[in-house]
C-alpha cells in the first residue's frame, strides 16, 4: 500500500495491517502523587479492553487489561500500585504527627515536663509544621494524657504507647529516606536530653520510635549516643 498525501503535503503512514486498541473505562478518580510530573496531580484510574485490529479496525476481543492510573496533567500510565505513596500534602501531615506523637511520647516519658524539656518539645513540633505549638499546650496535653486511667507514664514504655507510635510512625516510614528516619529520632533524643541524661523510661520510648521507624537496634543506639555528643 502506497503512502498518500495530507492536507500539508508531507506523506501520511498507511494504516497498519495487524495490531491491537485498547479501549479505556474510568472506574475512580481522585489526586495522587505523579511520579512522571513529580508533584501532586488529579488521576483517573482506568480498566481497558484489548482488541486486535485489522487495518485499523478492532475486530476480534483480546481480553481486559489494567487496572493503569492516568495523570490528568502529563497523560502518561502507572500501575496501581502508585496510589499507595501519599500525595505531597498527605505526606506533610502524616510527617507532622508523627513528630508530635514523638514529642509528646518522650515528654509523657519524662515524668517530669521540666520547661527545657517543654521549649525543645514544643520548637520541634513548630519545625514540623505545627505553628502555633507553645509549651503551655504541650504541657497541657502532658497531663491530660497522664489522667487518662489507662496509660502510666514516667515509667518504660507501656503497650498504649507503644501502640500509638506504631500508628503514627508505620505508614511514615516506608516513605522516608533512612535520613529521614534518623532524623525523626534524633528529634526525640535532643527532646529527652533537654533535662538531663536519657532515664530508662525515655530510653525505651525511644527505642520503640526507632523499631517503628525500622531503625535497626544497633542503628538506634549509635543515634542515642550520637545525641549526646554536642555538635
Amino acid at each position: 500500500m502506497l503512502p498518500g498525501r495530507g492536507r500539508n503535503g508531507r506523506a501520511t503512514r498507511p494504516a497498519r495491517l495487524l495490531g491491537t486498541r485498547t479501549a479505556w473505562t474510568t472506574v475512580g478518580d481522585g489526586e495522587f502523587f505523579c511520579p512522571g510530573c513529580g508533584g501532586d496531580r488529579n488521576y483517573e484510574r482506568l480498566t481497558g479492553r484489548r482488541r486486535f485490529t485489522v487495518l485499523g479496525m478492532p475486530v476480534l476481543p483480546r481480553g481486559d487489561t489494567g487496572p493503569v492510573v492516568e495523570c490528568a496533567a502529563c497523560q502518561r500510565h502507572f500501575g496501581a500500585d502508585v496510589l499507595d505513596h501519599p500525595t505531597t500534602t498527605r505526606f506533610s501531615a502524616m510527617l507532622r504527627d508523627a513528630v508530635h506523637t514523638v514529642a509528646l511520647a518522650v515528654l509523657a516519658a519524662s515524668g517530669t515536663c521540666a520547661r527545657t524539656s517543654l521549649e525543645a518539645a514544643a520548637g520541634t513540633v513548630r519545625a514540623a509544621g505545627f505553628d502555633d505549638c507553645t509549651e503551655e499546650q504541650l504541657g497541657a496535653l502532658v497531663e491530660a494524657l497522664a489522667a487518662d486511667t489507662g496509660r502510666v507514664y514516667g515509667r518504660p514504655c507501656g503497650a498504649g504507647l507503644a501502640i500509638e507510635l506504631h500508628e503514627a510512625l508505620d505508614p511514615l516510614a516506608p516513605h522516608l529516606a533512612p535520613a529521614g528516619r534518623e532524623a525523626i529520632l534524633l528529634q526525640g533524643a535532643r527532646i529527652a536530653l533537654a533535662d538531663g541524661p536519657y532515664t530508662p523510661a525515655e530510653h525505651e520510648v525511644l527505642a520503640t520510635v526507632g523499631a517503628a521507624l525500622t531503625i535497626c537496634a544497633d542503628d538506634v543506639t549509635r543515634l542515642l549516643v550520637a545525641a549526646r555528643t554536642p555538635s
